[in-house]
């Protein structure tokens, strides 16, 4: 049987060098080592909603929030929202971020769908962020009705083997941090990789980031015997 677990990775204000959230990741133990799911749309919601829950009992931490990924198919799932919510009442006042990743799935959801969806969790103060944003089907405009229920936006310089050192990288990245700033999201740039990353996006004032240059992902055990 498979065991699935979520690693945290920290999510940073660099600027008041303050810990302000972790993004939870889930992996899958193959072997002798844990990686990502081959596929997001591979997991059962039922999974991904037990294991939400169980983390979500283990994290007494003193942060602004925790965030899970999701996509769109997984997003209108009955027993995913269940536990979304059930997450969040455990959690309290810890803040629920659910990222909606750029998978594209099959068949496509509806944007009305997920736009009943987006208000019933934030009408009951999960938060809405869109990742990965300008690559899958996180580009706009497609993403522009989704806009009243987002609180955040998230740009992966990973996506596209970017450094912000590149023009065009700094140029995607200028576009979205424009729109966060316009819509009053928040605006986190992941990837982080280097000490070049970081003097960019300093020079950029991006001050809410992620990555490896920061602290990469370790695990979150729920049980004792669970493998490093």
């Amino acid at each position: 049987m498979s065991i699935y677990r979520y690693f945290i990775q920290p999510q940073l204000n660099v600027y008041n060098h303050s810990l302000v959230g972790y993004e939870l990741l889930m992996k899958t133990y193959v072997k002798d080592h844990w990686e990502p799911p081959a596929s997001f749309s591979d997991l059962p919601a039922s999974l991904i909603a037990d294991t939400l829950v169980e983390t979500a009992k283990k994290l007494s931490l003193k942060i602004g929030s925790v965030s899970v990924n999701v996509n769109r198919t997984q997003i209108i799932d009955g027993n995913l929202i269940a536990a979304l919510i059930a997450a969040q009442g455990i959690l309290r006042p810890v803040r629920l971020v659910v990222e909606l990743i750029e998978e594209p799935v099959t068949p496509p959801v509806p944007m009305a769908q997920l736009l009943e969806v987006a208000s019933v969790l934030t009408d009951l103060g999960i938060e809405l962020s869109l990742d990965d944003v300008g690559t899958g089907d996180n580009t706009w405009p497609e993403i522009e009705p989704l806009l009243p229920f987002t609180s955040e936006m998230k740009y992966a310089l990973q996506n596209g083997h970017e450094h912000l050192e590149m023009a065009s990288a700094e140029e995607h990245v200028a576009f979205w941090q424009h729109l966060a700033q316009e819509h009053a999201f928040r605006f986190i740039l992941e990837g982080v990789e280097n000490e070049d990353d970081d003097y960019w996006a300093n020079k950029m004032a991006l001050d809410l980031r992620q990555g490896y240059y920061y602290g990469k992902p370790h695990l979150l055990k729920l049980a004792p015997d669970d493998p490093e």
